[in-house]
């Protein structure tokens, strides 16, 4: 299948990746194509941005947590019928798992994908040791196609053709463009990144500014050359039956809950789910006729008070889940259901009360990065013992450790190497909650068992 497509990957974290990709896929809109945005790995904020600058659902590709042929597969079927598709990589293009190059870094989806690569370099305060930089990364896997570069931070346009000369000259590696040094258009960060798109004022207008500034610097034409020279590539997906007896999840989705896999929302649909999408700040009811409930990730402890302040939901939701219906919360969802939300300054929010512990905030990270989990007991996800692969990034705590609630196993390699191993997911009623972000096509029966149990909820059963 022919799919036009690129990856726009960094040489580092920082190196303005997101700026970049957001700004060449709003030149791409702006000449009417039809662009569809991938982001690689475990991120949810910057797919947000792709969202709101191209119109398509960013998806997220992650060689760790999916296998290869998943990968692929998720790839032209969310590629399928569009004009192009623009990657965004994550950290540097051979950053992954631990040490190892080819699993989970952007250099090892675009092999699966089979897509040129932009390198993003950062050229301030360097001349001819740029090209020495692009060599490094041309030379460390051969088999990474690197097809283009585009260089920021320049001082201006007579900085950027120096380094142009070194690199075209040296390394045979076209330069596509560049970008001078702008605080003006630069996206803001908070504690798990940048800050979502959702709350960012006046994100039209930066967009456009950024867009603007990338049509004059950048040779977009160039990129649709290079994207033009991607092979042809197929990938299918095992295709997954639905229930006949489609069942309705509540999923909450706001400023202070929107961190989803959009894969994941596909798959609950693909398995009978009609998703109906609720505001946990602003509904003072649930959604009516549910048969689940699915919390995502974000920022509650960002809007604390808001969501203390709609007892009336809080509570529906409480005795909701007490009344046997199923619900799976991740990350912030668990924050949400657990009793409070204590602030760095000490000061507490009521939350929903389904797990009988608080959820406390402190001032550096307490989890980071890719888990291996089993799921040892029953749960809402699970009938008998599950495996998944998943991803956290937080810095709260839970104050109490509720042992007999417990029902994830984690472990963190690396190398192969178990080198840390705890306990998490928190299991009551109906309901399970838990740090780790999963994303169902690890373990596409995580999903089928949400769906079941909806429906046995449906159908007037309760969880045994």
């Amino acid at each position: 299948m022919r799919l036009p497509r690129f990856v726009l990957a960094g040489t580092q974290s920082g190196v303005g990746k997101t700026t970049i990709s957001t700004g060449v896929m709003s030149a791409l809109r702006k000449r009417g194509f039809q662009v569809q945005p991938f982001k690689v790995g475990p991120d949810y904020i910057d797919p947000a941005f792709h969202t709101f600058v191209t119109g398509n659902k960013s998806r997220n590709l992650d060689s760790w947590m999916l296998e290869e042929e998943i990968v692929k597969g998720l790839f032209v079927k969310n590629a399928s019928g569009k004009d192009i598709a623009v990657i965004e990589g994550v950290m540097g293009l051979y950053d992954g798992s631990g040490s190892r190059k080819d699993v989970g870094s952007t250099a090892h989806v675009s092999k699966i994908i089979k897509a040129p690569v932009i390198l993003i370099i950062n050229g301030s305060g360097m001349a001819a040791s740029a090209a020495a930089q692009v060599l490094g990364y041309k030379m460390y896997d051969p088999d990474v196609e690197i097809a283009g570069v585009i260089i920021n931070n320049v001082s201006g346009e007579k900085h950027y053709h120096i380094l142009k000369e070194a690199i075209e000259r040296d390394i045979r590696i076209k330069c596509v463009g560049y970008m001078v040094k702008n605080t003006a258009i630069k996206l803001e960060s908070r504690h798990l990144g940048l800050i979502p798109s959702v709350e960012v004022e006046g994100l039209q207008h930066k967009i456009e500014e950024i867009g603007s500034m990338i049509e004059k610097t950048v040779d977009i034409d160039a990129l649709l050359e290079i994207s033009e020279q991607a092979v042809p590539i197929d990938g299918r997906l095992k295709e997954n039956k639905g229930l006949e007896n489609r069942i309705n999840i509540g999923v909450a989705q706001d400023k202070a809950f929107n961190f989803y896999y959009e894969d994941n929302l596909d798959l609950l649909r693909s398995l009978g789910a009609n998703l109906i999408f609720f505001s946990p700040l602003e509904d003072k009811k649930l959604p009516e006729e549910i048969h689940g409930l699915y919390f995502g990730g974000g920022f509650p402890e960002v809007f604390a008070q808001e969501l203390e302040d709609n007892r009336e939901l809080r509570q529906q939701i409480k005795d909701s889940i007490e009344a046997g219906l199923p619900a799976y919360a991740e990350c912030g969802g668990l924050m949400y259901l657990t009793n409070a939300i204590i602030s760095l300054e000490g000061q507490r929010h009521e939350m929903v009360g389904v797990f009988n512990t608080e959820t406390k905030m402190t001032g550096r990270l307490q989890r980071f990065g890719y888990v291996d989990v089993t799921i040892d007991q029953p749960t809402v996800i699970s009938q008998t013992i599950e495996k998944a692969k998943a991803h956290e990034f937080h810095r709260s705590v839970l104050t109490k450790d509720l042992k007999n609630d417990q029902v994830y196993g984690l472990e963190k390699t690396r190398n192969g190497e178990i080198v840390d191993r705890w306990r998490c997911g928190l299991k009551r009623h109906n309901a399970l909650g838990a740090y780790a972000h999963i994303h169902f096509y690890c373990n596409p029966r995580l999903a089928e068992n949400f769906i079941e149990n909806c429906s046995v909820y449906k159908d007037g059963g309760r969880y045994k």
